[in-house]
């Protein structure tokens, strides 16, 4: 009891790796937890200027690899929150899996944990469908058991959680005893649904998908005249080119205003029109099967609807410096707030 009250005394210390733009620091403030982001790590130099432009903290930039046990120990933070990189293992990469040199540094990280004086409590973990799968997974999933975590990991997306979005990614939550979670018999599972983290209170919170247009930026292209009004000249940038239309319109992805999913955006986006995310139709047409893809007027989704769609919060901007491809880049690797938030308080909800 004195542990536990101590704890809900003093704010819970996070590490934070892998911290891109900031979304799992934007997704334990919105999860509303006692916590204190103590350090954050993250080699992208340009990741780390919007992580400090919106926090007024830069994170440290160096090769995770370097840290020691001496190091971690020093932060005296009982929370690590991790995102390690998805690319060995997505389906369009190379699936080299634990050989690919971009999971070193977190099976480096794991390794250090029965080395700690002061070893982390919790850990979060989040990265792309398919890891679960992989010889990385069994080797943290391995190495969690053997230093007295319980896990439960889950395969979840924001359609789930009112936003419509289809970007469904893997997360592992683990706790090392004597901590355990409010569901205990759900311990040692991959759950598909989000259940767990609402109990019986799940069908009030979980709701359908809003439209699209609850996440836009701008909502028309041209006025009634037909030309651009000064504020939707802006739009100008974001219109596909005819003749892309022309050449990848049979492979678009293409929305609506009233539509309830549209495809995850990659960081490809904007660069690339063909299984990179979806476009927009600004024009509503009466019968859409009858309606050319010239006269949908389709656009890119703006850099901040796509951060809406990831429900990060208003107040998150870019710098100026970073460019329009660079800011779909950054986002393309960026979580959903809206799924981690849940998750996140789940977690920290006390059960010991």
């Amino acid at each position: 009891m004195e542990e536990k009250a101590l704890r809900e005394e003093q704010p819970w210390r996070l590490l934070e790796f892998y911290s891109g733009v900031g979304g799992m620091r934007y997704s334990a403030i919105k999860a509303g937890v006692n916590a204190k982001m103590v350090e954050a790590f993250d080699i992208n130099d340009l990741a780390n200027d919007v992580y400090e432009h919106n926090f007024g903290h830069r994170p440290f930039q160096g090769n995770i690899q370097t840290l020691t046990a001496a190091d971690l120990d020093r932060y005296k933070v009982n929370v690590w929150l991790l995102s390690p990189p998805c690319q060995p293992y997505t389906r369009q990469g190379l699936q080299k899996q634990s050989a690919d040199a971009r999971a070193f540094s977190f099976l480096q990280i794991l390794e250090i944990i029965p080395q700690l004086m002061l070893p982390p409590s919790m850990l979060f973990v989040e990265n792309v469908v398919g890891f679960e799968t992989s010889d990385t997974h069994q080797k943290m999933i391995q190495i969690l058991k053997e230093n007295q975590f319980v896990t439960q990991e889950f395969i979840l997306s924001p359609l789930q959680f009112g936003v419509p979005y289809s970007r469904p990614r893997y997360f592992c939550l683990a706790k090392r005893k004597p901590l355990s979670f409010c569901n205990p018999e759900f311990n040692g599972q991959l759950l598909y649904v989000p259940k767990p983290l609402f109990g019986e209170n799940d069908n009030e919170m979980l709701q359908t998908c809003l439209p699209i247009e609850s996440f836009l930026e701008f909502v028309n292209s041209k006025g009634k005249n037909g030309t651009f009004s000064d504020e939707e000249d802006s739009l100008n940038k974001y219109l596909v080119p005819s003749n892309l239309i022309e050449r990848w319109g049979s492979a678009m992805d293409i929305v609506y205003p009233d539509s309830k999913r549209c495809c995850c955006f990659t960081k490809s986006y904007y660069r690339y029109v063909k299984g990179t995310g979806s476009l927009l139709a600004t024009i509503m047409p009466i019968t859409r099967d009858k309606t050319t893809l010239e006269e949908l007027c389709l656009r890119y989704f703006t850099p901040r609807e796509v951060s809406n769609l990831h429900s990060f919060p208003k107040e998150f901007e870019f710098p100026e410096h970073v460019t329009l491809r660079q800011r779909y880049a950054l986002l393309g690797n960026s979580l959903s707030v809206a799924v981690v938030a849940p998750l996140l308080h789940y977690l920290f909800s006390e059960s010991s």
